[in-house]
């Protein structure tokens, strides 16, 4: 098809469909109109065609027909969108035979170049006679005319030049795309001109995932020795870019699937159904396979007027014996939870599990990195082997665990990216295996800041009991017999799709009966101990068990989806602090919940028995009026203090390694 006849078509069909819009576009000052591609094929078939085989050559004369309708316009581009699925080739498909070839594909941005102005035509000027040459610049070389009609030859004059904003991205495929394991491929994409506008800019950061319409070509690659290779890069001109919607790969649900869902939500016990279909081939452990749903849930994520940001995902750590399953349930959770991204500690930095600033090969410069928080935004990162990483990558995890951001600041670039991710952690403790009678903190090699974050931490212990052993063992072993018996309830499929669905539309308010319960616990576990003699009171539980609780009770309401969080839900909630309190953080010399146990290296009694023996180091100097004070009258003191020869010991020790006392001679001690 000859280009005027093209022209012709594209001035008839925009003149039908397009034309309020063109005005429209023009009056906004914009440099672009998007076209629909279904009604193109619709006005003309052959012109469709044509545009699928050589994408530039056409539009190039649909942009030159635009200019034909006002002459004020000097550029413009056209857009082009809903290609027909025949066009979709996935990253990974991209072969010579798609070069120069209208197509689509979907990915997610891994990372992201500067915006660099980049010259498309040059003017030139003969200095011996004056002629005017113009110069496209297609290549990534600069080009300068060879020979003028004159006759000379080299030394050009340059004029003017014409220059487009350009950027480079690279997209890599979707997880989800990926038909059993293997690396995602990526592709570089060049976006130039309105595609790199501040309002394009947003949908193009690192982790969001984006649907692109353009053509493949090649680029040559310019060996060290300054030749050229036979090996071409390929990549991918932009002509549209379409940002997908986050929300769990927007899964479709249909009407059956929907009546199942609703079946699921109405069965009395909810809870117990969904737990039992969430990990069916491991044994036992129902309050975390409880938990685990609940976190698949989510609460509800609240922004207040004051810019404050309330996070609705739910951080759960397992820290347990080798062989206890917790794997298994990480792996499992994995299929199930939509949009999940898993990764193990030993092979995972701070800067994958974060962001990532990169030297930049494709435009020069430096690019940002998404990595596992930031991709999994709106999904679930889960982490197995948490205390095999270093300890300067557990740090990175920090911010990302409370504000559901993260900062970065190096090289040249300064961002900030979304991470609203749900965490799912596992650790084994410090010696590999629990001693349940030992403090939790001094047994797993994680800050105490980080396992404050968590909201719900399960010891995952594997104790000989004959009858539960023999459970068990029935059970692994006829799973072995006939592997078919591990069938859930519901199917995989339609878990993802009811955890999708709930966290999509759930957000339930809380009613006054719930908030009462979560409020009279909250207040009766504060203040269950006193401080007694002097002593200070256990911190049985903080502000951010609390907010666990509301996050945990709307989570329950949210699986029945109910518009209100009920009294029951805030019980349930409850039910699961309570439990994991009692078994990591309960004071085996007093009996209470102790918060510190978990969140610092001395508990509240220790702290306590150090401010004593402080005070008794204090009255029996001015006593005996001498620096140096016998350990037998510090141990007399504190016996009528209540204290063991024991207690006293364990504190002198703790007090000599802060170095707030020292011993300048056997059995006296003396304070710093």
């Amino acid at each position: 098809m000859e280009v005027d006849e093209q022209k012709k078509i594209f001035r008839d069909f925009i003149e039908q469909n397009y034309y309020p819009q063109l005005l429209e576009a023009v009056r906004k000052g914009q440099s672009f109109l998007v076209i629909d591609f279904t009604q193109l094929i619709k006005f003309n078939t052959e012109l469709s065609e044509e545009l699928l085989e050589a994408p530039e050559e056409v539009l190039k004369a649909a942009e030159l027909t635009i200019k034909d309708f006002d002459q004020k316009i000097t550029k413009f581009n056209v857009r082009l969108t809903n290609l027909p699925d025949s066009q979709k080739v996935a990253v990974s498909e991209i072969r010579s035979k798609h070069l120069n070839k209208f197509l689509w594909t979907e990915g997610v941005v891994r990372k992201k170049s500067d915006v660099r102005p980049h010259v498309t035509t040059v003017k030139f000027e003969c200095p011996s006679c004056g002629t005017m040459i113009t110069l496209f610049q297609t290549d990534q070389k600069y080009h300068e005319p060879s020979r003028c009609s004159c006759g000379r030859k080299g030394k050009f004059k340059e004029i003017s030049k014409e220059l487009l904003d350009g950027q480079g991205i690279v997209l890599e495929e979707s997880p989800d795309e990926l038909e059993g394991a293997g690396q995602p491929k990526r592709i570089n994409v060049f976006l130039k001109d309105d595609l790199v506008s501040p309002i394009s800019d947003r949908r193009t950061a690192p982790g969001s995932k984006v649907r692109l319409y353009g053509w493949v070509t090649e680029v040559p690659i310019i060996l060290k020795t300054g030749g050229q290779s036979v090996k071409y890069d390929l990549i991918i001109e932009a002509n549209n870019l379409e940002p997908m919607q986050e929300d769990f790969f927007n899964l479709k649900i249909n009407e059956k699937e929907m009546e199942e869902i609703r079946k699921i939500a109405k069965s009395p016990d909810v809870l117990a159904v969904l737990s039992n279909s969430i990990v069916p081939s491991i044994f036992g452990h129902d309050k975390i396979k409880e938990a685990l749903v609940l976190q698949l849930a989510g609460g509800c994520k609240k922004e207040r007027p004051d810019g404050v940001v309330t996070r609705g995902d739910m951080h759960v750590l397992l820290i347990g014996d080798p062989g206890a399953g917790k794997s298994q349930m990480l792996k499992r959770i994995s299929k199930v939870a939509p949009k999940a991204r898993f990764t193990s500690g030993k092979g995972a930095s701070g800067a994958g599990l974060t962001a990532s600033v990169v030297r930049d090969e494709f435009l020069g410069g430096w690019s940002l990195e998404a990595g596992t928080l930031v991709l999994a935004n709106h999904g679930f990162a889960i982490i197995d082997e948490l205390d095999k990483m270093t300890k300067e990558d557990r740090a990175a995890l920090h911010e990302g665990l409370e504000q559901q951001q993260v900062s970065i600041s190096k090289a040249n670039i300064q961002a900030t990216l979304r991470c609203e991710t749900t965490v799912l952690a596992a650790a084994n403790p410090k010696h590999g295996r629990f001693d349940p009678y030992g403090l939790l903190a001094e047994q797993i090699d994680l800050p105490p800041t980080l396992i404050n974050r968590f909201d719900l931490i399960f010891p995952v212990q594997d104790n000989p009991q004959r009858e539960k052993d023999e459970q068990t063992a029935t059970f692994i072993l006829a799973l072995h017999k006939n592997p078919e018996k591990a069938k859930a309830e519901i199917s995989t499929n339609l878990l993802t799709k009811y955890f999708s669905y709930i966290r999509q539309t759930g957000n339930p308010k809380m009613t006054d009966a719930a908030i009462e319960e979560i409020k009279e616990y909250y207040i009766t576990m504060r203040n269950s101990d006193t401080a007694t003699e002097g002593k200070r009171a256990p911190v049985p539980i903080t502000a951010r068990q609390l907010e666990a609780l509301i996050r945990l009770s709307e989570a329950s309401a949210k699986i029945r989806l109910s518009k209100t969080v009920t009294k029951k839900d805030a019980q349930k909630a409850i039910e699961l602090i309570n439990y994991c309190l009692s078994q990591i953080a309960k004071d085996n010399e007093t009996g209470k919940i102790d918060i510190d146990r978990l969140s610092s290296r001395i508990t509240a009694t220790q702290r306590s028995n150090i401010g004593v023996l402080k005070e008794i180091i204090d009255a029996l100097e001015k006593q005996l009026n001498s620096k140096l004070i016998p350990l037998e009258a510090i141990v007399e003191a504190a016996k009528e203090k209540n204290m063991t020869v024991g207690q006293v010991e364990e504190v002198l020790e703790k007090l000599r390694r802060s170095g707030d006392v020292f011993e300048p001679k056997r059995n006296f001690v003396q304070r710093l």
